[in-house]
C-alpha cells in the first residue's frame, strides 16, 4: 500500500498513442483528428468493442442548465473516450461542456469561480486503500486538475471491506484500480500512476510540482520521508484515519520549520525506521497515534495484532467519513481559506451518543400573546391612545408622546430609528399619522384645538403638537371609530377590482391633509411595481444591516418587548411557510447570497403579495422636510383609514430606497447595491409619474382580503400622561 515512484504512467490525456492497444488505462479520442479517427475505425471493426452514445441526453441535460450556458459549450465539438478493460468506447461533451455539466450540482456548495480555481490543484494520493475513496471524493467533487496516485500493492478480496472496487478487480494494483474509476468518472482529469510504491529514493518525482499531498501509507518510514519531502517543498500534508474520525493536517506552505508529524517522533532520524523491528517501531507507532486518544476497539485491537488480528481494523464508513473531511481541507486550502496545522476528530460514535429530539410544534400555527389593555382615563388619556395607534415602520413606534390636559405633544425618539428611516423621514410619516389619529380622537370628544410642526425643537428633529381646547370637526368625529380599528392586513388576498367610487374616496381623503395619492390598478403597472420592489427587497435581505434590522421586528411568543415590532402570527403565513423564515433570519446564508450576487427568490414574497393587490396606492407630499413628510404621515393615516372602511384590506410596503433622496444616502444604506437601489428608486418614481418636488410618504398595498390574526400592539412606554 505504500505508493509508486519512477514507472509512472498518465491517465486521461487527451493527447493518445494511435494503437489502441496502448496500456493508457482510458484513452480520449477526437473524430476530426485524423489520428484519432483511424483508432475510432479500428475500434468499430472490432465486434468485441462497444460504442456507447449518450450524447444526446449529455446535450439536451447542458442546455437545461440554469442560468443558460454560453452557445459556445453546446457547439464544443464531442470526444470519444476507450476504456480498455472495458472493452467500451463511450460518447461524451467537450472537456469544458463535461466539466460545467458535471460539476453544475456543486454550484453554490462551491462557485463557478471557486471551481475553476480549485481545478487547477495538483493533488499527490499515496497509499490507495484508504486513498481510493479520497482520491476519487476529490475528482468528483471537481477538487483538483491532476491526480498522482501511488501503490506498489495489488487489490486483494480482503480490501473490500473499504476500497469500493469489485472482484473483477482482484489482481490489479491499487492505484490503478483508482486510476480505472476516476476515469470512468471524468476522462478529462490528467491522472498519473506510479505502481511500484514510494522509496527514499523515488518520493522526490511524486512530489515535484505538487500542491498537497494526501498519505495514507502503511509505513511509518514512508510516512515521515514524505513529510520531509513535503517540508522541503512547501506542500500541505493531510492525513485522514479511520478511528474516530482523526484529520490531520501540516502546513509545511504555511511553516517551513514545522517538525514533521508534529514532532511526535521527536529527534529520531527518519532512516533509521527502515532498520528497525517492528518491536521496536511500536513506541514510535503509539506516539505517532496518540494512543490515549483512540477509540477502545481500536487500542484492543492493537493489543491482539499478529495474535488474533494479522493488520489495524479499517471500516468502510470510517474511510468514507475520513474522505469527506479532507475534501473540505483541500478546498480551504485551494481557496486560500483559513486551515491550521493540527488535528481533530470528527467522532460519529460520539455525536450519534448525543442525539436530540427536534421541536415538532416549532411552527406550528404561532398565535399572538396576550396583552392587558391599556386603561384609559380622562381626555387626554384617550387621545393619547389614539396617537399611539398610528402606524410606524417595522411598528417600531418612534416618537415619545406627552398627554397634558391642555395640549398633546409628540416628538421623534431618534433612539428608535432605523437605517431606512433616512434623515427620520420614516420617523415624521408616523409622527404625522400619530396627529392625525389624536385630531380624530379631540374632535370626537370636542377638544380639537390648534395643531402645529416646528423642527429640531426641544432636542427632537420634529415636534407635533395639539392643543386641546373646545373645538369642534364632524367630518374627524366620525371616523373616530374607524380610526381605532384600523389594522394592517398582510392577507395576499384577491386582486378584486376597486370601484371608481372608492377611488375617488382615497384621493378626498389625501387632499384633505394636503397630499395626493396615486394608484396602480392595472395588472401591468402592478406587476412592474411587484417586479422593481421585489428587487428592493432582495437587497434589504443581502445588506447585513438592513437585513438585521429588519429580522430585529419580528416578534415571536416570549419574545422581550412584545408591543413594538410585528408579530409573526401578523404575517399571516401557514405553518410551512415559516420554516423559510430559519432561512431568512440567518446572517451567514444572507452573506453568501450576496457574496455570490443571488438571492432573486428573496423577493418572491412581495412580488406574490404585490401582484395578488388590487392597487398599489402612493401618498405622495410637495416638498422634503420634516414638516412636509408628517403632513404626508397624516395623510397616509387617512387614506389607510378611508380604505378600511370601503372594506379594503391595506398593507404598508417600503422598499428600501424610498426614502433616500440621493446617490450618497443610496450609498449610506447598502454601499454595495447602491447603483441598484438608484436605478430601482428611478423606475419606481417613473412608474407613480412622482416629480421632483414631490416626496413619497409612504406606499400601500390595497386588496380585498380575510379578517386579520391579531391587531399590532402599542408600547405604553412611550406615552405619558401628565394631570394639571
Amino acid at each position: 500500500m505504500d505508493t509508486d515512484g519512477p514507472s509512472g504512467r498518465s491517465l486521461g490525456n487527451p493527447s493518445v498513442s494511435n494503437n489502441p492497444d496502448s496500456d493508457l488505462p482510458a484513452r480520449v479520442l477526437a473524430s476530426d483528428h485524423p489520428a484519432d479517427a483511424a483508432v475510432l475505425s479500428r475500434l468499430r471493426a472490432d465486434p468485441t468493442v462497444e460504442f456507447v452514445d449518450h450524447l444526446d441526453r449529455q446535450l439536451q441535460e447542458l442546455v437545461g442548465l440554469r442560468p443558460t450556458p454560453d452557445p459556445e459549450l453546446a457547439d464544443e465539438p464531442s470526444r470519444w473516450v476507450y476504456y480498455p478493460w472495458r472493452r467500451a468506447v463511450v460518447a461524451v461533451l467537450g472537456p469544458r461542456a463535461f466539466r460545467t455539466l458535471r460539476l453544475d450540482r456543486n454550484r453554490n456548495g462551491i462557485t463557478t469561480e471557486e471551481q475553476a480555481r480549485l481545478g487547477a490543484l495538483r493533488i499527490g494520493v499515496a497509499g490507495l486503500s484508504v486513498g481510493h475513496v479520497i482520491a476519487y471524493t476529490l475528482a468528483a467533487q471537481g477538487l483538483c486538475g491532476q491526480l498522482r496516485l501511488a501503490d506498489f500493492d495489488s487489490l486483494e478480496l480482503s480490501n473490500l471491506n473499504r476500497v469500493p472496487a469489485t472482484v473483477f478487480d482482484l489482481g490489479t494494483n491499487k492505484a490503478e484500480v483508482a486510476a480505472r474509476r476516476i476515469a470512468e468518472l471524468d476522462p478529462y482529469l490528467t491522472v498519473r500512476v506510479f505502481d511500484s510504491g514510494l522509496t527514499f529514493d523515488t518520493v522526490d518525482e511524486f512530489l515535484d510540482g505538487l500542491d498537497i499531498v494526501v498519505e495514507e501509507c502503511d509505513s511509518l518510514e514512508i510516512k515521515a520521508c514524505l513529510r520531509e519531502g513535503a517540508r522541503s517543498r512547501g506542500i500541505p500534508v493531510l492525513m485522514a484515519t479511520s478511528d474516530r474520525g482523526l484529520v490531520d493536517v501540516e502546513r509545511f506552505d504555511l511553516e517551513p520549520q514545522r517538525p514533521i508529524l508534529h514532532g511526535l517522533l521527536g529527534d529520531l532520524d527518519v532512516r533509521s525506521l527502515s532498520a528497525m523491528s517492528n518491536r521496536k517501531k511500536i513506541p514510535y507507532i503509539l506516539r505517532f497515534l496518540e494512543a490515549r486518544c483512540l477509540s477502545s476497539r481500536s487500542a484492543a485491537s492493537l493489543v491482539e495484532i499478529d495474535h488474533t488480528l494479522s493488520t489495524w481494523p479499517q471500516l468502510a464508513g470510517e474511510v468514507t467519513l475520513g474522505a469527506s473531511a479532507l475534501a473540505e481541507a483541500v478546498r480551504r486550502i485551494g481557496l486560500g481559506e483559513q486551515l491550521h496545522s493540527g488535528r481533530t476528530r470528527i467522532d460519529i460514535a460520539a455525536a450519534l451518543d448525543q442525539l436530540t429530539e427536534p421541536d415538532p410544534c416549532r411552527h406550528d400555527a404561532v398565535k399572538s400573546t396576550k396583552h392587558t389593555q391599556h386603561p384609559v382615563t380622562g381626555v387626554a388619556d384617550v387621545i393619547g391612545a389614539a396617537a399611539i395607534r398610528a402606524p410606524s415602520g417595522g411598528n417600531q413606534q418612534p416618537w415619545r408622546i406627552e398627554a397634558r390636559s391642555d395640549a398633546l405633544v409628540i416628538d421623534i425618539a431618534p433612539e428608535h430609528t432605523v437605517s431606512l428611516d433616512v434623515g427620520y423621514r420614516a420617523s415624521a410619516v408616523a409622527v404625522g399619522a400619530a396627529l392625525f389619529n389624536a385630531k380624530v380622537a379631540a374632535a370626537a370628544h370636542g377638544v380639537l384645538g390648534h395643531a402645529s410642526m416646528a423642527e429640531n425643537k426641544g432636542g427632537t428633529p420634529l415636534r407635533a403638537t395639539l392643543t386641546l381646547e373646545s373645538g369642534q370637526n364632524h367630518e374627524l368625529a366620525a371616523i373616530y371609530e374607524s380610526m381605532l380599528a384600523r389594522e394592517t392586513n398582510r392577507h395576499h388576498g384577491e386582486p378584486t377590482p376597486i370601484p371608481v367610487e372608492t377611488i375617488d374616496v382615497l384621493a378626498e381623503a389625501a387632499a384633505a391633509e394636503g397630499a395626493r395619492v396615486h394608484l396602480l390598478t392595472t395588472r401591468g403597472d402592478i406587476a412592474r411595481a411587484a417586479t422593481i420592489m421585489a428587487a428592493a427587497d432582495r437587497i434589504r435581505f443581502l445588506t447585513p444591516q438592513l437585513h438585521a434590522e429588519m429580522m430585529s421586528e419580528l416578534r415571536w411568543p416570549g419574545d422581550p418587548f412584545p408591543d413594538t415590532g410585528i408579530e409573526v402570527c401578523s404575517l399571516e403565513m401557514a405553518s410551512d411557510q415559516l420554516i423559510e423564515l430559519d432561512l431568512l433570519r440567518r446572517t451567514d446564508v444572507m452573506e453568501l447570497l450576496a457574496q455570490w450576487n443571488a438571492g432573486t427568490a428573496l423577493g418572491q414574497d412581495t412580488h406574490r403579495r404585490i401582484t395578488a393587490s388590487s392597487a398599489l396606492a402612493v401618498v405622495l407630499v410637495a416638498g422634503c422636510t420634516l414638516t412636509d413628510y408628517a403632513r404626508g404621515g397624516s395623510a397616509v393615516e387617512a387614506v389607510w383609514i378611508a380604505a378600511n372602511r370601503y372594506l379594503l384590506g391595506v398593507q404598508p410596503i417600503s422598499p428600501a430606497f424610498i426614502y433616500a433622496h440621493d446617490a450618497s444616502e443610496l450609498h449610506a444604506l447598502s454601499a454595495q447595491f447602491a447603483d441598484e437601489l438608484g436605478k430601482l428608486r428611478s423606475d419606481f418614481h417613473s412608474l407613480f409619474s412622482v416629480s421632483p418636488q414631490d416626496s413619497i410618504a409612504l406606499v400601500l398595498r390595497l386588496t380585498t382580503a380575510g379578517s386579520t390574526s391579531v391587531r399590532s400592539r402599542r408600547s405604553l412606554d412611550r406615552i405619558r400622561v401628565l394631570s394639571l
